[in-house]
């Protein structure tokens, strides 16, 4: 019996999860893992609290373009439909060099070129 890593396992399940929402089938085709295994990683993960759930790049990229022109109320929607907690959004779009930042900042951006 094969041992899959923690991380491994991870990227699979966020790979099934609402933010991505890949078939079954396309995931164990990609990675080599049997239905029955991925569908038992998919209910482990779905227990866990949402806090512990992991976010693929390209998912949490799909998410904050998706709802960055939209107002409070339709990302609520948004989130609501999507399975995420707004505060999972907000988590996933702050960040280096974003606007809402000090990192955003001209001066702070000169100094770290100097840096650099």
């Amino acid at each position: 019996m094969a041992r899959y890593s923690q991380a491994f396992k991870k990227r699979a399940v966020a790979r099934l999860l609402p933010q991505e929402s890949s078939p079954v089938e396309v995931v164990l085709r990609e990675i080599g893992i049997s239905a029955d295994t991925l569908e038992r990683w998919r209910s482990e993960a779905l227990a866990m609290s949402s806090s512990d759930k992991t976010w693929t790049a390209a998912a949490r990229l799909e998410a904050v373009i998706a709802t960055s022109a939209m107002d409070e109320a339709a990302k609520n929607a948004w989130c609501r439909q999507q399975g995420v907690y707004p505060s999972e959004l907000e988590k996933s779009s702050t960040g280096p060099g974003d606007a809402r930042g000090e990192a955003g900042q001209p001066s702070q951006t000169r100094q770290d070129h100097r840096r650099i």
